[in-house]
């Protein structure tokens, strides 16, 4: 290069320093590079390591050490100051250099701190190379680490120190926690793995190609970075597909799954009520174009001999069938295992334009359809999941506990009354600590005594041993159910239990009326409602008939009575069970009586009220058989290390 172009150069990297200078004093952000000593004191550090000479990533230098050239450059660092000045005739000079025989060839200085980079010599090598695009250049750096604290970023920095010890990578920037991890598992590495210089080669020119597409669609004016989306693709797609794509198929495939990219950290949506279309401008708008003739496909992950909870669902869709009648063609697929993403396949081959997936675990291959046919209504019974092409369906059983457990507060002869727990899934620390209000509500002296069955170990047995009278156990799958031990049960003085309460589920309800709210345009009517494309999860409970409370005929006069005003109470929302002093196990003042929980807050509990004697299990204690679903649903599940062949969320 000579320098006539050297010139030119300069020229074009001044009208882009210029328009960046002008871009940020329009919109209120400081127009020229950080300075470190600015935004740092020794207080903030924890310690210095020196990592010698990296590749430094160049879209991550954006600042400098000390105030002394800053005025030099724009935030971007490119120049500022005029063709005529030394400081230009410098830069010219390296520029030329740059393209010529002789190269830049010594490394910059500078300080890293939180994964930004800030450059004590070097800075205009550094606008050079920046100017011509240039991804990395070499730098000696020494690493500030933050003093660890409970802020969000550096928790994520910490984070991050672990991931570099394996992976040398400065490249990668995610917004949400525990992120690492979940890219180690969807690249088929064990958590611990180091990677090998022609592995981090192969995944930097991967993710550079997808960061290519990532900007092509708008990605940086996101608040999502490239590397989330990445993780948010790899859910639908394996890395290697990397390897053989063209960029205008990728952009296609990440435009599959760009609306979950969108909605990355936002709340997901917790829809408590059913959506009619009939009665909004929406519903009526598109009416005259929704079908009077829906086909509906249920795929079940086991057989329904051989599970209760299928066979509940199968009840809810033969219900479904009779109420429905020719409004609806349905088609059912049991036993699907890992086929459930073929079932579905062959379920939209057949004309489903609706499917319902019955067990958690069948998200996989939810997403994977979804990104497939975006115009396919799909389902997953389950709670809290972060997709805007599949929606979540649970119930509020929370609501029949605290009927159930106003029930064994009034029956138990004693104090003690026991409780059986299934998992520490999303929904399952509230209904625990709403039986227990409920038990207090009618014995201000009851105290439950915790067990779960995700335990080893007897402990209807261990509680009988104990002395409680009544416990809670299992919900009633279905409103008929009578075999086994389930609902909350008295115990007689000989052992014997007899049955007077149970929660139940009824899924036909559910089914029939989801059905009618996509004919009658709810469905889209929820979005349109909610300003755009989001994740929703219906949680419907005892208002919509979705659950109920089954009882014996045993039980007295009084006590039907007692119910019957709390199952009025809560249809018509003049009772919530959380609308009262709450304490939580460790005294801290959780609701001061005033306070009515959100949707949200209700169903992440992951904490237990005073009135409860036990504790929500540690991961590693859960028996094998309970470890999935809490890795789907665990109220900690973004603390539970990724398996690399499980499920990625």
């Amino acid at each position: 290069m000579n320098r006539q172009e050297a010139q030119e150069q300069y020229h074009s990297a001044l009208k882009q320093g210029q328009k960046n200078h002008r871009d940020c004093v329009l919109q209120g952000r400081y127009p020229y590079p950080q300075v470190l000593d600015e935004i740092l004191d020794d207080s903030m550090i924890a310690g210095r390591v020196d990592l010698g000479i990296i590749e430094v990533p160049t879209e991550c230098i954006v600042g400098t050490k000390t105030s002394g050239r800053k005025n030099a450059f724009a935030a971007n660092f490119m120049p500022l100051l005029p063709e005529d000045s030394e400081f230009a005739a410098k830069w010219v000079g390296l520029c030329a250099a740059h393209l010529g025989d002789e190269g830049i060839r010594d490394p910059i200085r500078c300080y890293e701190y939180l994964g930004r980079f800030y450059v004590q010599e070097g800075n205009k090598r550094v606008s050079v190379l920046k100017s011509y695009g240039a991804p990395t250049v070499p730098g000696y750096v020494i690493r500030l680490i933050p003093v660890y604290s409970e802020d969000t970023e550096v928790q994520r920095y910490y984070e991050f120190l672990q991931f570099y010890q394996l992976t040398k990578l400065y490249r990668l920037s995610f917004s949400q926690p525990g992120s690492f991890p979940k890219l180690q598992a969807a690249l088929g590495f064990e958590a611990d793995h180091a990677w090998t210089e022609e592995e981090r080669r192969s995944f930097l020119a991967g993710f550079l190609f997808f960061q290519e597409a990532f900007r092509k669609l708008g990605g940086d004016a996101l608040h999502a970075t490239a590397a989330d989306a990445l993780l948010v693709w790899l859910k639908v797609y394996p890395f290697d597909t990397l390897k053989d794509i063209s960029l205008s198929e990728l952009t296609k495939s990440l435009e599959a799954v760009w609306p979950d990219v969108k909605v990355l950290g936002q709340p997901i949506s917790v829809n408590t009520e059913e959506e009619k279309g009939e009665k909004n401008f929406w519903g009526r708008l598109v009416s005259a174009v929704f079908p009077a003739h829906l086909n509906v496909a249920f795929i079940h992950q086991l057989d329904p001999a051989e599970s209760t909870w299928i066979q509940a669902h199968e009840q809810g869709r033969r219900h479904l069938e009779e109420v429905m009648g020719q409004q609806i063609t349905v088609q059912v697929y049991n036993n699907v295992g890992e086929e459930a993403e073929a079932a579905m396949e062959t379920a939209i081959e057949k004309g489903a334009q609706v499917i319902f997936t019955t067990t958690a675990p069948l998200i996989a291959a939810c997403r994977k359809v979804a990104a497939r046919y975006p115009h396919i209504r799909i389902l997953n019974c389950s709670i809290s999941m972060p997709y805007t092409g599949v929606r979540t369906y649970y119930s509020r059983i929370y609501e029949g506990k605290f009927i159930s457990g106003a029930i064994a507060g009034a029956m138990s002869r004693h104090d003690k009354i026991g409780y059986i727990a299934s998992s520490p899934i999303f929904g399952v620390p509230a209904g625990i600590n709403a039986f227990a209000l409920g038990a207090q509500l009618t014995n201000p002296r009851a105290r439950v005594q915790l067990r779960w069955s995700c335990l080893p170990g007897n402990h209807m047995e261990e509680l009988i041993k104990s002395g409680v009278d009544f416990i809670s156990t299992r919900d009633l799958p279905t409103p008929d159910w009578v075999r086994g031990h389930w609902g909350a049960f008295q115990v007689g003085p000989n052992g014997s239990t007899h049955l007077l309460a149970s929660p139940y589920w009824n899924w036909g309800t559910f089914y029939v009326k989801m059905v009618r709210s996509i004919l009658d345009g709810g469905w889209d009517a929820l979005n349109s409602s909610k300003n755009g494309e989001q994740a929703v999860n219906y949680w419907w409970g005892m208002a919509s008939g979705v659950i109920g409370v089954q009882l014996s005929p045993d039980l007295p006069e009084g006590v039907q009575n007692l119910v019957h005003i709390l199952q009025q109470g809560i249809t018509e929302g003049t009772i919530t069970p959380f609308h009262r002093r709450i304490l939580s196990q460790d005294g801290t003042v959780r609701n001061d009586g005033g306070q009515y929980f959100t949707p949200e807050e209700i169903l992440h509990m992951d904490w237990l009220c005073d009135a409860v004697d036990g504790a929500i299990p540690d991961f590693d204690s859960l028996l094998p058989m309970s470890q999935p679903i809490v890795r789907l649903q665990g109220v900690y599940r973004d603390q539970i290390p990724p398996e690399k062949e499980g499920v990625l969320l």
